[in-house]
């Protein structure tokens, strides 16, 4: 087992700005409603489940308090993006600008949308972290596909149960709301299940890289204990 690094390293910065900006790509994506065989799902699907895989890598390698690090880091910068967008859909147009339906269609997210979205992320996310967590140190590190497949299915379960009935609970019926769901938490898993020969080469490279793979023996799971690293 190694031991604990306190710093920083450049892959973990990397990593940590490929996780922000997956999150923010899918806030804007989910403005676009696709359907493959007859299957609907939203655009952030495209790039959703990578934050979830993302968050796999680094839990794996650096740790729960990295992780947790990196959560609310993505959590920020998530907020700190919508809050920039309403101010920017709450000035006036110009008056030749045509565009502001259009505009406002993409980056005026409704209320319960944003809440819901930022809720859903931070349980769905922190709940993945602590799975993997506990799983890794329960199986002396071994079985990293598995870990990393059923920490995605309760991470991405929460992240439905809370954002759908949040964001669309009274606008469409039961049936179909429960339908959605499922179909976002299977599909979710098996974008992971694909991706796991590409995770796992890339989980072995950093733990190479970096000399380091952290078993959270006696930490807390604090959340919000964000200085502790």
């Amino acid at each position: 087992m190694k031991t604990k690094n306190n710093s920083l390293s450049v892959p973990f910065f990397l990593i940590g700005t490929l996780f922000c900006i997956s999150l923010v790509t899918a806030n804007l994506l989910e403005t676009k409603v696709m359907q493959v065989l007859n299957i609907t799902f939203t655009g952030g699907f495209l790039v959703f489940p990578i934050s979830y895989i993302l968050n796999d890598c680094i839990s794996e390698v650096y740790g729960f308090k990295k992780a947790r690090l990196i959560i609310w880091t993505g959590f920020l910068m998530n907020l700190i993006f919508v809050l920039f967008c309403k101010a920017a859909v709450a000035l006036p147009s110009a008056p030749f600008w045509e565009g502001d339906d259009a505009f406002r269609f993409v980056f005026d997210l409704a209320p319960r949308i944003l809440v819901a979205s930022l809720c859903a992320f931070l349980v769905g996310s922190f709940l993945n972290a602590f799975v993997i967590s506990k799983m890794k140190i329960a199986s002396n590190g071994r079985h990293f596909s598995v870990r990393a497949v059923l920490s995605s299915l309760a991470g991405e379960f929460a992240d439905s149960i809370i954002f759908f009935p949040i964001a669309f609970g009274g606008l469409m019926p039961l049936r179909e709301l429960l339908k959605i769901m499922a179909i976002q938490i299977i599909a979710k898993t098996l974008y992971e299940v694909v991706m796991l020969p590409f995770t796992k080469r890339f989980v072995n490279y950093l733990k190479k890289v970096e000399d380091t793979d952290i078993y959270d023996n006696n930490i807390s799971y604090n959340i919000f204990k964000i200085k502790d690293l």
